[in-house]
């Protein structure tokens, strides 16, 4: 790959805030050299959410928050220069994931949908971008997701022990890290999304804060096991899934049956979903000696004991322990993507997404600089 400095730039289901770090990236080496959290405008969430949970809406308010959510990832990544006090001829390329309104692999028309106009970014920054990594996987079978096992191959992988790696945004996704097999990796179903969204009904509050509110309730046993009757934890891998289906519509459904419960036991029961569906998983893999997690959930020390206890033997570690920031995992990830893609190298693991064959991801926005 062309060795230098370059930008990831990833906005994911929880809507926290968009996370952008540089890197420098060479063959053999990342090494995070900044980070930097810019703040998602609530109002913008808000009509983000309404198009992620299918209310309807109209190409223009698409066309709106495609030019609106370009405009705000290229302020992220103006908000990381002035911090590190680079200029954009000092960055190789600006890696943008976008941000998922819409995946839906399994219908008769695959198809996935990340706004954020790159040409924005591309020209609002002067730095030339790669976006729009889902779609080529998908054109030859794949789920378009998840792409960042590879990366987790290539940073955190080790011929000598069983590693899975666990990432727990708004959608929980693992990596099995087992010598000799191939890379699997899929999602294993809700993360903090209903955690947040039910939060934020009940406390507006954006999230529960190390998971206290939770830790307040009980476990209501028999909903837990009807959500997780859900056909999707049935379902074999390769599979993704997103808010279009977990959502607060499915969980008022899942409610229904459950009139009067505390507010604080359904938290309880929620987070309790999020950490059986991944320890099920986990099992189902054959188990490993670590499990390495990143992402807001490796924050949370109630799913953080959770997890431990239902994987006893299994050293549930974040992975900031490993060298590499939690918090910064997936936008490393699309920093090293992008490098790949401008050196023309797959970015895809078709064992992974089931593809049919490896592929250069994305799309490439230059920029020409005009000499001073």
């Amino acid at each position: 790959m062309r060795s230098g400095r370059y930008i990831g730039v990833m906005s994911g289901t929880s809507l926290d805030g968009v996370d952008v770090v540089l890197a420098a990236i060479n063959d053999s080496v990342v090494a995070q050299q900044a980070a930097y959290s810019h703040p998602f405008p609530h109002a913008l969430k808000k009509r983000i959410l309404a198009v992620c949970q299918g209310q309807q809406t109209t190409l223009s308010e698409i066309g709106r928050l495609d030019y609106e959510l370009g405009t705000l990832f290229a302020d992220a990544v103006g908000g990381l220069l002035a911090q590190t006090r680079l200029n954009p001829q000092d960055i190789a390329g600006i890696g943008c994931h976008g941000q998922t309104v819409w995946h839906e692999p399994d219908s008769e028309t695959p198809f996935t949908m990340q706004l954020g106009d790159n040409n924005r970014v591309a020209a609002l920054t002067n730095i030339m971008t790669v976006g729009d990594f889902r779609r080529r996987d998908m054109a030859y079978g794949g789920q378009g997701a998840p792409l960042v096992p590879a990366f987790h191959q290539a940073v955190l992988g080790v011929a000598d022990e069983k590693r899975i790696i666990l990432n727990i945004g708004g959608i929980a996704n693992i990596t099995t890290l087992i010598p000799g097999a191939e890379v699997r990796g899929y999602d294993t179903g809700p993360g903090n999304m209903l955690m947040d969204s039910w939060t934020w009904r009940h406390r507006a509050e954006p999230y529960d804060k190390d998971g206290e509110w939770a830790k307040s309730g009980h476990v209501n046993q028999d909903l837990l096991a009807q959500m997780l009757s859900d056909p999707y934890f049935r379902r074999p891998a390769p599979k993704s899934t997103g808010r279009e289906y977990f959502n607060m519509q499915w969980l008022t459904t899942q409610l229904d049956n459950f009139p009067g419960l505390k507010p604080e036991d359904v938290q309880a029961t929620l987070l309790a979903l999020t950490t059986v569906s991944i320890s099920e998983q986990v099992t189902l893999c054959g188990g490993c000696e670590r499990l390495l997690v990143c992402g807001g959930g490796a924050r949370n020390p109630q799913i953080m004991a959770q997890l431990s206890a239902q994987l006893p033997g299994t050293e549930v570690s974040p992975t900031d322990k490993y060298g590499l920031s939690g918090d910064d995992m997936e936008a490393l990830a699309f920093a090293w993507l992008a490098a790949r893609t401008l050196a023309g190298e797959p970015g895809n693991l078709p064992s992974v997404t089931g593809a049919d064959r490896e592929t250069v991801l994305g799309a490439v926005y230059p920029v020409i600089r005009r000499l001073p």
